[in-house]
């Protein structure tokens, strides 16, 4: 299984997986990454993997159109298999979604299909699940589609909100579980339990 990753920023779940993939406990071959911010984090950890990095911003195409089709050039050229958005915080074009239906996947730092949506990322996702008084939280794999946080749930991971978790501190403990959830969710598409 050929993976391409999407990434914006730190690109931490990236990294994760190319750990998983490293040890033999993913059996994927990372392909390349296309990041919109040449100064990412993720940027630096593709290359010192090896790994081909493909800069895609409003500086490198005349209009989305064109970006998006060079991206599926992009993708088509190194026969990728599935598109892992690892921290991306760009909409996924309408040719992308097209010609990769069913085979991007992202990670939500929440239980969807509460507390998902347009906008919500980050730390404003933690924050509304402190604020809505919920006792779970925890890590969701989703297929992307047209619409936010909407595709289809393929893995999730519960844990407990603590009586005294802030943002941050609930923050910190979903993502350990998505650095595990999201490898393992790979591997079972590589293995064919997970069929898209």
């Amino acid at each position: 299984m050929r993976i391409a990753f999407f990434a914006s920023h730190g690109g931490s779940n990236m990294q994760a997986i190319l750990d998983a993939i490293s040890v033999g406990n993913l059996h994927a071959t990372p392909t390349l990454l296309i990041c919109n911010n040449p100064d990412a984090t993720a940027v630096k950890r593709a290359e010192s993997f090896g790994m081909p990095v493909f800069i895609i911003n409003n500086n490198t195409g005349a209009n989305e159109r064109e970006r998006d089709n060079a991206t599926v050039k992009i993708l088509n050229d190194a026969a990728v298999d599935v598109i892992v958005l690892a921290g991306y915080m760009k909409k996924i074009g309408s040719q992308v979604l097209l010609a990769f239906s069913n085979r991007i996947l992202n990670i939500h730092p929440a239980l969807l299909p509460h507390f998902g949506g347009e906008g919500m990322y980050g730390m404003r996702v933690h924050s509304a699940v402190l604020a809505a008084g919920a006792k779970q939280s925890g890590p969701t794999v989703h297929l992307v589609n047209a619409e936010y946080d909407e595709g289809d749930i393929l893995a999730q991971k519960a844990i407990p909100v603590l009586p005294d978790d802030t943002p941050e501190s609930l923050a910190v403990r979903v993502l350990a579980e998505e650095h595990k959830i999201y490898w393992e969710t790979l591997e079972k598409i590589s293995e064919g339990t997970i069929n898209l």
